[in-house]
């Protein structure tokens, strides 16, 4: 009986943890995003994974690279978080991103937990899918 009820109480807490995941990922995305809005690269380099720290060593090398490659995150226009996956024990969370001149940007937001919370452990733009008439 104990088992059964303990079964039970998983399945109603599932969903509000898988909840809590999420919003605390799109809390981490978010607040990175302002951090690179408010041009705050040592908060937004705060929310990058231990390895990307280890690659870039230092903020001011984080922000090169985030201007000159990812142009529309440090400036976006509007931001829309899409869905979230869970793709080979990788969590990964779409985002869309309409830059100053108003085109549209699909990223995949490589996400993992570390002793600090979620942390963003790469980005990657997506290709648009090819739409023909």
């Amino acid at each position: 009986m104990r088992h059964f009820l303990a079964g039970i109480l998983v399945c109603l807490l599932l969903p509000f943890a898988a909840q809590a995941e999420d919003d605390a990922i799109k809390r981490v995305i978010t607040e990175q995003l302002e951090a690179f809005m408010a041009d705050d690269f040592e908060t937004a380099f705060t929310y990058a994974s231990p390895g990307i720290k280890r690659l870039f060593g230092s903020p001011q090398r984080f922000e090169n690279m985030v201007r000159e490659s990812y142009p529309m995150v440090h400036r976006p226009a509007e931001v829309t978080l899409l869905d979230q996956r869970t793709q080979a024990g990788r969590v990964e969370q779409r985002v869309m991103i309409r830059d100053q001149v108003g085109r549209l940007h699909m990223l995949s937001y490589q996400m993992i937990e570390t002793a600090d919370g979620w942390q963003i452990n790469g980005v990657s733009v997506l290709r648009a899918p090819e739409v023909g008439v």
